[in-house]
């Protein structure tokens, strides 16, 4: 009879640090300090995809992204997203968010607004793909301030096509 004993990611990650050992860490599990942080994203559009610019439903794809920071006040100038097949968005006006508030970053086209938090890509094509896809958030130098690997399967269990990250 063979005893098997379980341990958290946690628990194996110290025990591998006591151990001298790299621990093999998903890259949705790692945390970076950052402020901002993907908040979700609606990754398959409700309706049926369709990428024109005129009657299209791109911009009812979108990322959720937050200050979560409690005291300061952040510039999306400069910040970028990307997806695993290398498309990419990065923010090229000045867009502050207050700490606690959030921006939507839309596909297709239109009007940029502090006040009702959206930022639009400018792109009527879809970024996301619905069936699985890796979103990766940069910081303005480079470095790596969140990412989140899904499948429509293992992370959209109401198949409402919006997945929730940090709440």
């Amino acid at each position: 009879m063979r005893i098997r004993y379980a341990l958290t990611a946690s628990a194996a990650t110290a025990a591998a640090a006591v151990l001298g050992l790299a621990a093999a860490v998903p890259a949705q599990a790692a945390e970076y300090s950052s402020a901002l942080k993907i908040k979700g994203v609606q990754y398959d559009a409700p309706g049926r995809d369709s990428n024109k610019c005129s009657g299209g439903n791109t911009k009812n794809e979108y990322l959720t992204i937050k200050n979560y920071s409690k005291t300061a006040t952040v510039n999306l100038k400069g910040y970028k997203v990307k997806d695993v097949a290398g498309n990419t968005f990065t923010f090229k006006n000045s867009h502050t968010l207050q700490p606690g508030d959030q921006v939507s970053l839309r596909g297709g086209r239109g009007t940029d607004s502090d006040a009702k938090n959206v930022v639009y890509r400018q792109n009527c094509n879809f970024i996301w793909n619905n069936d699985k896809d890796t979103i990766y958030f940069y910081k303005p130098g480079g470095t790596r301030a969140d990412v989140h690997a899904y499948t429509k399967k293992a992370n959209d269990r109401d198949g409402n096509g919006y997945i929730t990250y940090h709440g």
